[in-house]
């Protein structure tokens, strides 16, 4: 399957209308509303934009849920020296092994419209380690879509601004290859990386209902997480152990049966989603995807963009290997959000996190 024909090489804003407004001047108006709610963190020297940032985390549900979450790490984006950006989301829809590349040559949005870099996807389509994907199956994915007016309204009307749309499936049979073809796009000085994900999705809707009856507040928590003692601090990431100490003497329920009523449901999932998040603040060392792949199989956690972060450690593993720690880049999260603070077990909640991935200058 090649590049699609001029009249058809458009992909629709799909999602438009439902899961966000379709009307340029309110969504306009709400990212940027989101934007401007945005604080600096002195405790994480996070002053934004980040002018040493490479990438971000960011989720992609409905604007309504988690585009105030969205807006931090989108803020941390030094867009006056980037030129692309390779966007890399989950496949909900469509079961597939490695990465999937889009048909079209531009994304339209309410916003207007972001050219593709077609000379780049018919270049990783030539490497046979990326396969194109069917039209339909583009846009009926919504975790590449939801960054689209975001990346659209924060590079302004920035004509020389290319998108390298990426839809992650299951593990490919060459993650090594791919690796290597990625470092050369991570190595261009203006080009950046966007990981598409939300964290945990909890409750009987979504089949996950673990439970830490005696989860305790995060070690490294990432704000606004509530509940902490006065003398709690967000730290510098400068300082942030690869994880947290390790939860093997705490008790998890892979399905909940006994609720402490001194932990809320929401707590224990706030410590799980902290438990991914730690180790997932020092990307490139080498025990980091063994790390991830061990807490996954152990919590069960439904990050839904599980494999486009392995698509990222892989990368970072790669590029940095013969680099010191010291050198390595290092992941600041600054925004956790739950969609709703649960404490019936018939409730669900989703939730939202937003990192910005540092290179040392």
């Amino acid at each position: 399957m090649g590049r699609m024909s001029e009249s058809q090489n458009i992909r629709k804003a799909t999602h438009a209308g439902s899961w966000y407004s379709a009307s340029g001047k309110r969504l306009r108006e709400e990212l940027q509303n989101n934007l401007d709610r945005v604080e600096p963190i002195i405790e994480l020297d996070y002053q934004p934009p980040v002018q040493n940032a490479k990438a971000i985390i960011a989720p992609h549900a409905g604007y309504a849920y988690s585009g105030p979450a969205a807006a931090w790490a989108y803020a941390a984006i030094p867009t006056d020296r980037i030129k692309r950006i390779v966007l890399l989301g989950p496949s909900h829809h469509a079961y597939f092994e490695g990465i999937a590349l889009s048909p079209f040559a531009s994304y339209d949005t309410p916003l207007g419209q972001i050219p593709l870099d077609t000379q780049a996807l018919e270049d990783l389509e030539a490497t046979k380690l990326f396969h194109p994907i069917r039209p339909g199956t583009d846009e009926d994915e919504h975790s590449l879509e939801m960054h689209l007016p975001y990346i659209r309204h924060i590079f302004g009307d920035r004509e020389d601004l290319r998108l390298i749309p990426m839809i992650v499936g299951q593990p490919g049979r060459d993650p090594k290859g791919m690796s290597k073809t990625l470092a050369k796009y991570w190595e261009d000085p203006e080009t950046f990386f966007i990981i598409s994900t939300d964290f945990c999705h909890w409750g009987t809707r979504f089949r996950h209902t673990p439970y830490y009856p005696d989860a305790p507040l995060p070690l490294l928590p990432v704000p606004p997480v509530e509940g902490l003692p006065p003398s709690s601090s967000f730290s510098s990431s400068s300082s942030y152990p690869t994880s947290s100490p390790p939860s093997s003497n705490l008790t998890l329920q892979k399905q909940l049966s006994r609720i402490n009523s001194d932990t809320p449901i929401w707590r224990s999932i706030q410590y799980m989603d902290h438990e991914g998040i730690d180790i997932l603040r020092k990307p490139a060392e080498q025990s980091t995807a063994e790390n991830w792949h061990r807490y996954l199989e152990r919590t069960g956690n439904t990050i839904c963009g599980r494999n486009p972060i392995f698509v990222l450690i892989n990368l970072l593993t790669h590029v940095y290997a013969d680099t010191d720690s010291e050198n390595r880049p290092i992941f600041s999260f600054v925004r956790y959000e739950q969609s709703e603070k649960v404490v019936d077990p018939r409730g669900s909640s989703v939730s939202y996190v937003s990192g910005i991935l540092r290179v040392p200058q």
